[in-house]
């Protein structure tokens, strides 16, 4: 007999005490609601989220911290998740590519179900902590750093990689809507967003998954801050795939730099495109191979080269 065969009634039935399961008092009444009122009630919960986010801005802060860390030395980051979470982690590690040209292998992102669940729900995927950590120890290394994401801080499949990361001497992470999560205790660092009851009970895509949203984007973009790929608040490590890209080049060495368009455009060409050496030439005065050899002495840092240019 086949699991799609299995009678309901004895399937696994497991109920979540997670806050993210409990009733909203006040969408009690949403479908007898005006449509305008029903969009104000989910507008005045989201609003709730980033306050929430900002009561665990510490713990976001360690994760940066160790992520950087294990970058630096050539580990990587990971993010597990089943469902919506797994999802929002795909998106975030895969738009740091385009933004920041990081690297294809500095962030993983490994979704329950595997890449069929990006599209739809695989039955069960979820609820197997074996998978989960056969996933991890077949990608997981010490000194890497594994993040979990599940809104209730339950889900088996992310703890059971998280359980193999840390056998694996990886720094583990979970990143939960659930504050009392039981699982807080077996991780490095504990991140659990207070978003409280959903305006639909349970649809934990929403504040839940705004909340794991913003916490991954915070998050990444921090690292990538970190670790040189954004001077002033200005993106530089763009690579010019299409005509927007191009532009956007110009405009941030104009915005670093104070040089009007012409002078950017020709420092950029003579940098055979590579935005960084342009905004360094420009920046310090030096020619396009003292800027090179600058960045390469520096690790690629833009602040770096421009110190050792201006000793």
């Amino acid at each position: 007999m086949t699991t799609d065969q299995v009678p309901s009634e004895v399937r696994p039935t497991v109920r979540v005490g997670a806050p993210t399961e409990r009733r909203n008092p006040l969408s009690a009444d949403l479908d007898l609601m005006s449509t305008r009122d029903m969009l104000e009630v989910i507008n005045q919960a989201d609003q709730q989220v980033p306050v929430a986010v900002g009561a665990v801005l510490d713990e976001i802060a360690a994760v940066v911290d160790l992520a950087v860390t294990a970058l630096r030395n050539g580990r990587r980051v990971h993010y597990f998740g089943a469902g919506t979470s797994g999802r929002l982690g795909v998106l975030d590690a895969v738009e740091l590519i385009p933004t920041f040209s990081s690297p294809r292998d500095w962030f993983c992102a490994h979704l329950a179900g595997g890449q069929d669940a990006m599209w739809q729900a695989v039955e069960n995927a979820e609820d197997s902590h074996p998978a989960g950590a056969a996933e991890a120890t077949g990608c997981v290394a010490a000194g890497d750093v594994v993040v979990g994401v599940a809104a209730s801080g339950r889900t088996p499949y992310v703890l059971g990689a998280l359980a193999a990361s840390r056998a694996r001497q990886a720094a583990t992470v979970l990143l939960c809507a659930n504050p009392e999560a039981e699982a807080a205790r077996d991780v490095d660092v504990f991140i659990g967003v207070d978003t409280g009851p959903e305006v639909v009970t349970g649809s934990t895509r929403m504040k839940a998954g705004t909340a794991q949203k913003l916490v991954l984007n915070a998050f990444s973009t921090a690292v990538m801050v970190r670790l040189g790929r954004v001077y002033s608040n200005l993106m530089i490590d763009v690579v010019a795939t299409n005509a927007k890209l191009r532009g956007r080049m110009i405009t941030i060495l104009v915005e670093a730099t104070g040089c009007d368009e012409e002078i950017c455009r020709q420092a950029l060409d003579a940098a055979d495109g590579d935005l960084k050496t342009a905004l360094v030439s420009l920046v310090s005065g030096a020619d396009v191979a003292a800027a090179r050899v600058a960045l390469a002495r520096s690790a690629d840092q833009v602040r770096g080269a421009l110190a050792l240019l201006a000793g």
